[in-house]
């Protein structure tokens, strides 16, 4: 081999050796560091970090009332019920509900919760011009026409909320806010 031909293979081997010299200091800094501080024991490794959120019975509730005013109403529904991460906690299709109705539903109790305020307020503040316009293509998508509504407690903190379609948006509403009224 001439030495023009090792030139380049000397300086990817020099550059190799670099890298795994730098990863092997950084992966022995952060070693150090987990040493450093142990995870927690006793109570604190037990303490679950404080959150309200719906429980199943509250949310079973939720779906109930909204299924007695959808019956009222003869209207077939999906009716969804997000926790306070917005993640689902209780889903029901009536019978003969339409399909598309589905994403819907849970997306309009995902909209409720990530605002905390009604997906029809929502709808108000995102027309052309308006301060919220296009909020409806974020988050993987929202729904911003009524029929979404968040879940309050007593002491009015938000613990998740309820999202119904499978109708007109006012029908839609009006079994949201059915389901909604039963959580105080």
């Amino acid at each position: 081999m001439t030495r023009r031909s090792l030139v380049p293979r000397m300086i990817v081997l020099v550059m190799l050796a670099l890298f795994v010299a730098v990863w092997l200091g950084v992966a022995g800094r952060l070693s150090v560091r987990a040493a450093e501080s142990p995870p927690p024991s006793g109570d604190k490794a037990k303490t679950p970090l404080p959150t309200k959120d719906i429980t199943l019975d509250q949310a079973r509730a939720v779906i109930d009332a909204a299924v007695k005013k959808s019956q009222e109403l003869q209207i077939n529904m999906d009716i969804a019920v997000v926790d306070a991460g917005g993640n689902l906690k209780a889903f029901v299709r009536m019978d003969t509900a339409w399909l598309g109705s589905i994403d819907i539903a849970i997306k309009k109790a995902k909209t409720a919760r990530y605002f905390d305020m009604p997906t029809g307020e929502i709808g108000k503040l995102s027309q052309p011009g308006g301060p919220l316009y296009n909020i409806e293509v974020s988050n993987g998508g929202l729904i911003t026409f009524p029929g979404g509504t968040p879940l309050r407690d007593s002491s009015d903190t938000v613990i998740g909320a309820i999202g119904a379609s499978g109708s007109t948006v006012d029908k839609d509403d009006e079994v949201a806010k059915a389901g909604a009224a039963v959580v105080k």
